[in-house]
């Protein structure tokens, strides 16, 4: 039997290239991205949380713990902030970090990080030998170290994964891994 894993949405960024809106509630195809990724994310997890620094109530009548990045005095810290306080938060042994506007994920992102992984603590998806860093599984117990490794001012996802052995589990399809960065990302992604 498969252990149960909780979800992380990163909707916490500033979007300076969405002119400062929350990337969240951008629509793309008729919708705001954060219901399509959720759409793909909801089947493969067991528990939803939600990473966000603005719009907490909008955020949380999509039926999800909603909760703001443990940065101090940072407005937007980044998603390792992001990820850590989604560490402190999980129920479940394992938690599934995607950002909020991938509304292409694959829907056996879960299942192919899991079985990819081996005996690693952190799986994180790559495609044609580029790491993908928010799109990664992690055991709880990383929490303390994603924790520290941002209060003592680490940024990089990618740079943190690379410490604690994260497993690098291939995916052919780049378009699942598509990120909607720019007002005009809409119409390439469709």
């Amino acid at each position: 039997m498969r252990e149960p894993i909780s979800g992380l949405v990163l909707s916490g960024g500033a979007g300076r290239r969405m002119g400062g809106r929350d990337k969240g509630w951008v629509e793309w195809q008729g919708r705001p991205l954060i219901e399509a990724t959720l759409a793909r994310l909801r089947p493969q997890v067991a528990q939803v949380l939600i990473s966000a620094n603005r719009n907490h109530e909008r955020y949380a009548e999509l039926d999800a713990e909603v909760f703001g990045d443990a940065a101090g005095d940072e407005a937007f810290p980044g998603p390792l902030a992001g990820i850590a306080a989604g560490l402190a938060r999980v129920r479940t042994g394992w938690l599934l970090v995607v950002p909020c506007d991938a509304p292409r994920l694959p829907l056996d992102l879960a299942a192919r990080l899991a079985s990819g992984r081996g005996a690693a603590r952190a799986a994180v998806a790559s495609v044609a030998q580029h790491v993908e860093p928010l799109f990664c599984l992690l055991a709880r117990d990383l929490a303390d170290d994603a924790a520290r490794a941002m209060h003592s001012g680490e940024r990089s996802v990618a740079r943190w994964l690379a410490t604690v052995g994260a497993a690098p589990v291939t995916f052919a399809d780049a378009q699942a891994f598509i990120n909607i960065n720019a007002p005009d990302d809409d119409r390439s992604a469709a």
